[in-house]
């Protein structure tokens, strides 16, 4: 017979009960008990037979939406948000996940996939090219290459892109909004004596993505909101969502101007990216390709060591001010 519709199980392992091992033994018992397979060998040339364990289809629902709401509740006050899940936003969260188990990090995607373009090189081929000595990042996360001298080269750009989406995802601190799109950035006012307009970043504001496509053809949809007193923005350069918190800056009247990033030179690039990695304004970690339209930087095309050490470098540089930007957040 199929489960009551409204039962909950209050003794699931997330319901913070510190029943979790018990339950774990007890459908592990449930399972012997019905003659479930327990491993793939079991299953072997007995699909005759094959059936799955019995299910509601609310019991679906329930099991995504409650876990979902779940972290929307944990997340709304978060300690640092990394805008963008692509190679330069995951290599920051991969370091800050190593380096700050105790830190609670939100990562914001608008893209259903995370990665950016980092699941192809260039051109829509595979291979993925990074210039030494990125490719000690590469030996941190496991990710085997080809030496060719001064770069190294991975076969299959979805290899290093998959590896490093797996080792953040798998940090207990970290959760990634995939399909949320940062449409606003939360501010507080941060007067300087040489600019009495100053403001620091305090938040971001957020929708799924499929909303803020459409503000223009349908009524008022507010945003949802999350509270951090440091944000890493790492949205690349300009396009659909690209660059997004450095225009914001400018129509903010926070910064002047971008520069626009310039023509494709990779030595010059490269090295701009990474060194140029900082605080643009008080609460806000500007990192990657984003960072060529606000210094007038070059573009580097299909080389991605800069993306990793940019992102490196942005978690170095969110960890030396994070404490003194937790404290004004609380003022």
């Amino acid at each position: 017979m199929s489960p009551p519709a409204a039962t909950f199980d209050t003794t699931s392992p997330i319901s913070g009960n510190g029943n979790g091992l018990a339950v774990k033994k007890n459908l592990a018992v449930k399972a012997a008990a019905s003659g479930q397979a327990k491993t793939l060998a079991e299953m072997q040339d007995k699909w005759e037979s094959f059936t799955f364990a019995p299910i509601r289809e609310s019991q679906v629902s329930r099991a995504m939406t409650r876990r979902y709401f779940a972290d929307l509740d944990a997340y709304a006050e978060s300690d640092i948000v990394i805008i963008g899940a692509g190679s330069c936003g995951l290599s920051a969260a991969y370091m800050l996940g190593k380096q700050r188990p105790d830190l609670k990090i939100a990562i914001i995607e608008a893209g259903v996939a995370p990665g950016g373009g980092a699941w192809l090189g260039g051109q829509l081929f595979s291979a993925m090219v990074m210039r030494k000595p990125a490719d000690a990042f590469l030996n941190d996360l496991g990710v085997p290459f080809e030496d060719e001298g001064d770069f190294v080269v991975v076969k299959h750009a979805a290899l290093f892109t998959s590896t490093l989406l797996s080792r953040v995802l798998a940090f207990p601190n970290i959760k990634l909004f995939n399909a949320t799109a940062v449409e606003d950035l939360i501010t507080r006012p941060a007067p300087t004596p040489t600019d009495p307009h100053a403001v620091r970043i305090a938040g971001v504001v957020t929708n799924w993505t499929l909303v803020s496509m459409h503000h223009d053809d349908q009524s008022c949809m507010d945003p949802n909101t999350i509270n951090a007193p440091l944000v890493i923005s790492t949205t690349g350069h300009d396009g659909p969502f690209g660059a997004f918190s450095v225009k914001r800056l400018v129509s903010m009247q926070q910064i002047e101007k971008l520069g626009g990033m310039r023509g494709l030179d990779m030595r010059s690039a490269e090295d701009a990216i990474v060194k140029r990695t900082r605080e643009v304004v008080t609460g806000l970690v500007v990192g990657g390709m984003e960072l060529s339209e606000v210094d007038g930087a070059n573009r580097m095309g299909p080389t991605f060591g800069a993306m990793v050490l940019s992102g490196v470098k942005a978690a170095e540089e969110a960890l030396s001010v994070w404490g003194a930007r937790k404290a004004e957040n609380e003022e």
